[in-house]
């Protein structure tokens, strides 16, 4: 339910109680994970995709299962191989002999995207075409076999995992598929404390199996709401500052933008930033976007959408380095504001 002036401020409240029970309840099974956690929950409640990247042993992919149980939403795993085809993932059109007229006629047999969450495991080890039938899947929440489109479930979800240390036999994403993905999240190494309770807890007689909180109609209004957020004009021009200051063509970018991005981010990233903040601005119970849930969200957002130059390797500058510098030389409408009136 939304208002004439915005979202619902009851339905506000139930967002933020949402956010906090799913966190709450994650926190018995996933440690140490607390950013991944919060930045699925953002694209999440948004109606965003995921891709999830880190090195083995760090919670990813139990990390989509629990997720799912909390959501109260279907889960199916596609583990991606050199062998996987577009018919394993999207479906397929089958010969059925029809025992009324004794005549065949096709059947479409789902494939397993027919379902809430689709956990895309190691997506980078299946080659390009297959890569590709998750596009329309992506973009437009539907498979289109034989001519007919028949539409996914609702609320869907692509939460893809993908293990960047390693390079052998894998096939890299295309630069328009990640643009797909609205956060490139990172799991990391968990410090020595966490690691200890993650022994203890995985090696113990029974590990939680979660229950749900939420359901997946109410992932469905919580969508809606996220887009009744105000976006105050000045932060909507702040987001395509830093989109644009990514960009080493563009009059104007910054000499470090210059040495080390290769190609910057586009416009769908721009767009991704807007609903992340505006999503981050509901999980508080907010109506308005502020300065600080753009920060949040931007490096999220950009991480997959920057390619590097040769120098940047060689300075050993990563993606994350380059967006916090471009954060920091376009400053906020406050700050500008603030600067301004020190002088």
């Amino acid at each position: 339910m939304t208002t004439p002036s915005g979202p619902d401020p009851a339905l506000l409240s139930r967002i933020k109680a949402a956010r906090e029970a799913i966190t709450a309840q994650l926190a018995e099974v996933v440690v140490g994970q607390d950013d991944a956690v919060g930045q699925i929950l953002t694209a999440m409640f948004a109606g965003g995709h995921c891709i999830i990247q880190g090195p083995p042993g760090t919670a990813k992919t139990l990390l989509i299962g629990a997720l799912a149980r909390a959501s109260g939403l279907d889960c199916k795993r596609i583990q991606f191989t050199p062998d996987l085809m577009p018919a394993d993932i999207s479906g397929t059109e089958v010969l059925e002999e029809d025992k009324a007229t004794g005549r065949r006629v096709t059947k479409f047999v789902k494939g397993p995207v027919f379902t809430n969450i689709v956990m895309a495991d190691e997506i980078n080890r299946t080659p390009p075409k297959t890569q590709a039938a998750l596009l329309e899947v992506m973009q437009e929440r539907q498979v289109t076999i034989g001519g007919r489109t028949h539409a996914l479930p609702k609320p869907f979800f692509v939460l893809a995992t993908q293990i960047n240390l390693e390079q052998e036999g894998t096939y890299p994403l295309p630069e328009a598929q990640m643009d797909r993905f609205m956060f490139s999240v990172n799991t990391g190494y968990v410090t020595i404390q966490d690691e200890a309770a993650i022994v203890r807890r995985t090696t113990a007689a029974g590990l939680p199996e979660g229950k749900p909180v939420i359901q997946g109609t109410d992932l469905l209004e919580f969508a809606q709401a996220v887009r009744q957020i105000a976006l105050p004009p000045d932060l909507g021009a702040w987001i395509v500052d830093i989109v644009a200051s990514s960009r080493p063509t563009v009059e104007g970018a910054p000499d470090f933008v210059k040495d080390w991005i290769a190609w910057g981010a586009g416009l769908r990233a721009s767009q991704n930033i807007a609903l992340a903040a505006k999503s981050k601005a509901a999980q508080d119970a907010r109506a308005t976007v502020i300065a600080a849930d753009i920060a949040a969200v931007t490096v999220p957002v950009l991480r997959h959408r920057i390619g590097l130059s040769f120098r940047a390797e060689v300075d050993k500058v990563t993606v994350e380095d380059v967006v916090k510098r471009i954060i920091a030389a376009v400053p906020a409408p406050g700050a500008a504001a603030a600067a301004k009136g020190g002088r």
